[in-house]
C-alpha cells in the first residue's frame, strides 16, 4: 500500500481520493460537498474529505439558574439515530413548561497519572516523602508549559514498589488532555532528575477515555449537577404519566437502582451516551471521551404530586478552544450556544450538556413507563 504524507491541502485530499478510487472503485469526494479550506493540522492526518452527519436542533432548553449558564438555548445535535432529537426535544418542552432546569458546576479537574519505579517499598516510602516536600517546585515546573493550566495537587498511591502520581489540573476553557500531558511530562523529567528514579508517563489510573469507579466518585473534567421539578400537569399532558401509569413509574424508581447495581453499571442512568455523543459531534469535542463521560446518576424522587429529577455528571471532558472546536461549523454551533468566547465558556457548555442529557433521560424513562418507547422507534427510528 502506498504511504501518503500528512498534507492538509485540497490537492492532498484529491490525491488520496484518486488512490482509493483506483484500488476500491469508491469516490469518497463525491459525497463531500461541504469541503472548506479549514486548517486541519492538529485535527486529523491523511485527510481525504468530510463525512456528513445529519444535524438537528432541540429547543427550548430553559436553564433558570446555573453557575455559568442561564437562559433559553437551542442545542445542536449530530446523530444517525432516529428519535433521539425528538425525544430530547420532548424533554426540553416538558422541563421548560414545568419551571425550567437548575444547574450547578461543582468543579473542573483533569488528571494525568504517571508511575515511578522504585527498587523496594522502603524507597517508595522515601519517594512519597520527597514528593510531599517538593510540591511547590514541581508545581512551578509543570505550569511553565502552559498559560492556562494550574496544578491543584498531586495525589500519591503506593502500589508495591511503584508510586502512582495523580496530577490534577484545571485547564481553563480547554478540555486539556494534551495540556496536562505536556505539563506532567515536564514535571516528571524534573522529578527524575532530582530523585534518579525512572517513570512511565501513563499508568492507566487516570482512566482517560475509560469508564471507571474513580472518575464516577471523584470526577474528571467538569463535574456538573442538574435538576428540575416535573408537575402533575406536565407529567400527564406531555410525558404520558397519568394516574394509570404513575404506579409503574414509582415501581421503576424503586427497582431501577437495584437493577443497575446488579448489572454492575457505572452509576445509575439510562443512556447519557446518546445525549453527549450528539452534542460532542456538533461542537467539535473529542468524541472518544464519551467512554468516560457517559457515567452518572439519574435520581428521581416524589415531591408533592410531582417528581424531582436530578442528574449528576461527574466527568465531562469538554472544551471551547482547541481541537475540533475551531472548525467552522463546530465553531458556529458553539456560537449558537453562547459558548464561543468568554472566560468560563467551557463551564457554561458543560452545564448545557448536563441539562440537555437530563431532558433526554426524562423523555426515555417516561416513554418506557407509558409504553411509547418501542412504538416511537418503529415510527421514527427505522
Amino acid at each position: 500500500m502506498r504511504s501518503f504524507s500528512r498534507g492538509y491541502k485540497e490537492k492532498d485530499a484529491i490525491e488520496r481520493n484518486n488512490y482509493v478510487l483506483e484500488h476500491k472503485n469508491v469516490d469518497l469526494l463525491a459525497v463531500n460537498n461541504n469541503q472548506t479550506s479549514e486548517e486541519l493540522k492538529g485535527v486529523i492526518e491523511n485527510h481525504i474529505g468530510y463525512m456528513q452527519i445529519p444535524m438537528g436542533i432541540a429547543s427550548p432548553l430553559v436553564i433558570v439558574e446555573g453557575s455559568y449558564a442561564k437562559g433559553d438555548y437551542i442545542v445542536p445535535l449530530c446523530t444517525v439515530e432516529g428519535t433521539l432529537v425528538a425525544s430530547m426535544n420532548r424533554g426540553m418542552f416538558a422541563t421548560s413548561n414545568s419551571g425550567g432546569i437548575t444547574t450547578n458546576h461543582v468543579k473542573q479537574e483533569i488528571s494525568r497519572a504517571p508511575f515511578f519505579i522504585l527498587n523496594n517499598i522502603r524507597e517508595a516510602n522515601d519517594f512519597i516523602a520527597w514528593m510531599s516536600d517538593h510540591f511547590a517546585e514541581v508545581k512551578k515546573i509543570a505550569e511553565a508549559t502552559t498559560r492556562y493550566g494550574k496544578l491543584l495537587r498531586i495525589n500519591q498511591y503506593p502500589l508495591e514498589n511503584y508510586v502512582i502520581l495523580d496530577f490534577l489540573f484545571t485547564t481553563g476553557n480547554a478540555a486539556g488532555q494534551n495540556m496536562v500531558s505536556l505539563a506532567t511530562l515536564n514535571a516528571c523529567e524534573y522529578i527524575k532528575k532530582e530523585t534518579k528514579k525512572d517513570y512511565i508517563l501513563d499508568s492507566n489510573f487516570a482512566s482517560d477515555k475509560k469508564a471507571s469507579t474513580i472518575n464516577l466518585l471523584r470526577g474528571r473534567g467538569h463535574y456538573v449537577v442538574a435538576e428540575c421539578l416535573l408537575t402533575p400537569k406536565i407529567l400527564s399532558r406531555i410525558l404520558g404519566i397519568n394516574e394509570k401509569t404513575k404506579s409503574a413509574f414509582e415501581e421503576m424508581l424503586r427497582f431501577g437502582p437495584y437493577a443497575s447495581s446488579f448489572a454492575g453499571n457505572q452509576g445509575i442512568q439510562l443512556h447519557l451516551a446518546n445525549a453527549i455523543t450528539a452534542i460532542y459531534l456538533a461542537t467539535g469535542q473529542d468524541v472518544a471521551c464519551v467512554a468516560e463521560n457517559s457515567i452518572g446518576y439519574t435520581m428521581i424522587k416524589e415531591e408533592g404530586d410531582g417528581f424531582r429529577v436530578m442528574l449528576t455528571m461527574p466527568s465531562l471532558t469538554v472544551g471551547t478552544v482547541g481541537g475540533g472546536t475551531r472548525l467552522d461549523k463546530q465553531r458556529k454551533n458553539l456560537e449558537l450556544l453562547g459558548c464561543s468566547e468568554g472566560e468560563n465558556s467551557s463551564k457554561k457548555l458543560s452545564e448545557i450538556i448536563c441539562a440537555s442529557a437530563l431532558c433526554l433521560e426524562i423523555s426515555l424513562i417516561s416513554a418506557i413507563i407509558s409504553e411509547e418507547w418501542v412504538s416511537a422507534h418503529m415510527k421514527y427510528g427505522r
